[in-house]
């Protein structure tokens, strides 16, 4: 009979306890979590950020400086700054292009209705940002998102987004100009949102 309890316990899986946006909110009103915890909440789950290297920050400046240049008056780039999407994701994507708000987003962050594009700098996270990111950026509706790869210098673009994921992946070299579906009229040179290559 002590067999078959244990038997059964063993076939039982770990409760994971998962956290909407309105936990996660609490946490951070009651200082459980601060801005020196760098964490994101992903899929219900709070999750660690990567250390950025000086590569990935440098594209991170780099593309953030370009964007801003071409839209400045088009668009709000926000740089490592929380999406709402969903009740249970608030990721801190490298780079967002969003939609200007009245009040520059002082009482709320943006939303998917908010967002023209999503840019994820990837050094050694290319498989988080093409799975899990890609799945949650999708199943939400977010129209466009990109990863820049930095190690083989190309852009993953993903588009039209459909029953959780994505319909159209594309894969560029930095070699190569692409404009944002929301501004189709801007043509950007994929090799400026990187670093400059060592000689």
């Amino acid at each position: 009979m002590q067999a078959t309890v244990i038997e059964a316990e063993q076939e039982l899986e770990p409760q994971i306890h998962l956290w909407s946006i309105a936990d996660y909110h609490q946490m951070i009103e009651a200082g459980i979590l601060d801005e020196d915890d760098r964490v994101e909440l992903l899929e219900g789950k709070i999750v660690c950020m990567s250390p950025q290297r000086p590569f990935h920050a440098a594209s991170v400046q780099r593309s953030s400086r370009l964007l801003f240049k071409l839209l400045s008056d088009r668009a709000e780039i926000r740089i490592q700054l929380p999406v709402i999407l969903g009740n249970d994701s608030e990721p801190e994507p490298d780079i967002a292009v969003v939609r200007f708000d009245d009040h520059e987003y002082s009482f709320r962050h943006p939303e998917v209705s908010d967002i023209y594009l999503l840019i994820e700098v990837a050094d050694w996270t290319i498989s988080k940002d093409r799975k899990q990111k890609a799945r949650i950026y999708g199943k939400n509706q977010v129209l466009e998102y990109w990863i820049l790869d930095l190690q083989n210098r190309q852009v993953y673009i993903f588009r039209q987004p459909e029953d959780g994921s994505y319909r159209e992946e594309l894969i560029l070299s930095s070699n190569d100009s692409l404009a944002m579906q929301a501004f189709p009229d801007i043509a950007i040179a994929l090799d400026a949102l990187f670093p400059i290559q060592q000689n």
